[in-house]
């Protein structure tokens, strides 16, 4: 079961494997910071979530008994009609809104945006399994919307933090134009990309920006950790990110739980015109709480950060915990209608499903 520690607090790894390639480069924007920087101990080199965050519980039995239900469970959820669109569908979507901006649901946590004319690509999990080699691993029940082969020429690749479901490095090796993207990741992941012919890697500190072609990235707080063997336990940075182009700004949270953080920054780095927020894999709570938000916490998030609408995702795609694989959208719907959010600012979009991102009131 050592592909499902990323979960716990504290398997088995890819991390060490072979010439660690060219430094990324760091601190490509001169403008000042937004805010702080990660909490980092250069005695244990280890990062640190933002004072006030949930602890993870150490409840070493209901770790053990929770382990023991995703290992055993061997139930394939059936995929409601409509939840995945064909890859032609998906093709015909983007083009129906070429020249706009648009986000689309690759699946999961993957999105590509279009800013300007600039394509971005979010946490690319597009493998069958989300483990290490020899497909070990939860298997995702969903298909993505695009392989590496048929996603459009990607400018700007982001990647949140280095855990299996968003870090995932077949489709790392697959992505074409690795020479001309520009990579933008937390600090210490950069090595997963050069030592895989990505030549522009670019790691940020929470608070930094980088920009290419009108684009401009910055990474944010978010509360996780990092870890892919059991050797590198937050040894590289978590973040979340917000892109921004064409006059429209975007939030995505990657992998966070919630925590007053959301609301210190909502000041200095919102608002935004679209939040992407993670609604699945909170359940069962108790141990969940300092992982992931549960589909009210990321309403709550959102009204932190002053997203005008929010987009649900880390859901309908793979069963990494408790909760029945359908049931984050009707919560998030719940809660975001409780909040004040109207019914059509609360996105529960198709996997392949393109949009075009909407303009906060009274933006120019």
């Amino acid at each position: 079961m050592a592909w499902l520690d990323w979960l716990r607090p504290r398997g088995w790894s890819e991390a060490a494997d072979g010439d660690p390639g060219a430094p990324a480069a760091r601190d490509h924007d001169p403008a000042p910071p937004l805010g702080p920087g990660a909490p980092y101990d250069p005695r244990s080199r280890r990062f640190y979530n933002p004072p006030g965050s949930p602890r993870r519980p150490r409840d070493t039995r209901a770790w053990t008994e929770f382990y023991k239900r995703r290992t055993r469970d061997r139930v394939v959820p059936v995929l409601p009609p409509g939840h995945v669109l064909t890859e032609e569908q998906t093709l015909a979507g983007m083009r129906a809104h070429d020249g706009r901006d648009s986000i689309t649901w690759i699946g999961h946590a993957c999105f590509l945006l279009r800013l300007g004319g600039v394509s971005v690509l979010l946490d690319p999990y597009l493998s069958v399994t989300a483990g290490p080699r020899n497909g070990l691993g939860p298997k995702r029940f969903a298909p993505p919307a695009l392989k590496p082969a048929t996603l459009p020429r990607i400018d700007i690749l982001a990647v949140s933090h280095n855990h299996y479901d968003h870090l995932d490095l077949p489709a790392l090796r697959a992505l074409h134009g690795k020479h001309r993207m520009t990579v933008v990741v937390p600090l210490g992941i950069g090595p997963y990309f050069t030592r895989r012919g990505y030549r522009d890697v670019r790691e940020l500190d929470w608070g930094r920006s980088t920009a290419r072609g009108g684009v401009r990235v910055s990474a944010l707080p978010a509360v996780h950790f990092s870890k892919r063997s059991p050797f590198d336990t937050n040894r590289t940075l978590w973040a979340g990110f917000a892109v921004e182009g064409a006059g429209r700004r975007v939030y995505f949270a990657g992998d966070t739980a919630y925590g007053p953080v959301f609301a210190e920054w909502g000041e200095r780095a919102g608002p935004f015109d679209l939040g992407l927020v993670g609604i699945g894999a909170y359940a069962p709570r108790e141990l969940m709480v300092a992982n992931h938000t549960s589909p009210e916490e990321a309403v709550k998030l959102g009204r932190d950060l002053g997203c005008r609408a929010l987009v649900g995702m880390h859901w309908g795609t793979i069963k990494l915990t408790d909760e029945p694989p359908f049931e984050p959208p009707s919560l998030f719907r719940a809660a975001g209608l409780a909040a004040g959010y109207d019914a059509d600012d609360l996105w529960i979009m198709k996997i392949g499903e393109t949009r075009e991102i909407p303009r906060r009131r009274g933006a120019n």
